[in-house]
């Protein structure tokens, strides 16, 4: 990488809604980073210097997938922005080949500087853990997600998008590395803002308002829409 130029950056996720979130939140930094794909797939068609994959909606724990695709001659870097950084997954990522763990709990300005050090040859992972706290916390400003116009933070957006794909409590939990407990609080408090009391009408909600992927990793799963939150 030309240390005067600015990375080059692929943006990865199925949601285009949340591509464009994190497109505007680096637009300030445009100097620094230039965002010259925002992919719904995983194929990345041009040479870039960090593929930032964003794990909203995703199966964490399948990083294999995730990076293998992205792990081409075209891709010098990946990272992924996620919630989690359990120790689990931190070996499991690594493992996979992945160059960076960074939190959504970042602004922009400490995104662009972790993703700076990545490029410069930095393993990179931020140390957060998602909590039930978080229910009440929104991600940094410029961020957008499915949900967020009715009050749903990014975590309780995503517990509404997995319901919505067809996932019981249980393979949400595996599928985010998040304890079951802290499942059942994200999607009681996601219940609450949307006004539904089932799984059944929280799936007709998500359904209606962009919960279902744009393109191709879509989780795959027996509907349950009958199961309770319990």
């Amino acid at each position: 990488m030309n240390s005067s130029s600015p990375l080059r950056i692929a943006l990865i996720n199925d949601y285009e809604i949340v591509l464009a979130g994190i497109r505007e939140m680096l637009a300030p930094f445009s100097d620094e980073v230039e965002v010259v794909e925002v992919d719904a797939t995983a194929d990345v068609a041009s040479e870039v210097d960090i593929a930032l994959y964003d794990t909203y909606g995703q199966n964490e724990t399948a990083l294999t997938a995730i990076c293998q695709p992205l792990n081409a001659e075209r891709v010098n870097k990946v990272v992924l922005f996620t919630w989690n950084h359990n120790q689990t997954l931190v070996d499991a990522a690594i493992e996979a080949g992945v160059d960076g763990l960074l939190s959504k709990k970042m602004g922009a300005q400490e995104l662009v500087a972790s993703l700076k050090r990545i490029a410069d040859g930095e393993t990179v992972i931020t140390a957060h853990t998602s909590t039930p706290q978080d229910v009440t916390a929104l991600a940094p400003r410029g961020n957008q997600w499915p949900g967020r116009e009715a009050g749903l933070t990014m975590r309780e957006s995503e517990m509404i998008s997995l319901i919505t794909q067809g996932l019981s409590n249980a393979e949400i939990a595996e599928h985010t590395n998040l304890s079951p407990n802290s499942v059942k609080s994200y999607i009681r408090a996601a219940y609450r803002k949307i006004g539904v009391a089932r799984r059944s009408q929280a799936v007709v909600w998500g359904i209606a308002h962009a919960m279902v992927p744009d393109r191709s990793r879509q989780i795959v799963a027996t509907p349950r829409s009958s199961t309770p939150v319990e």
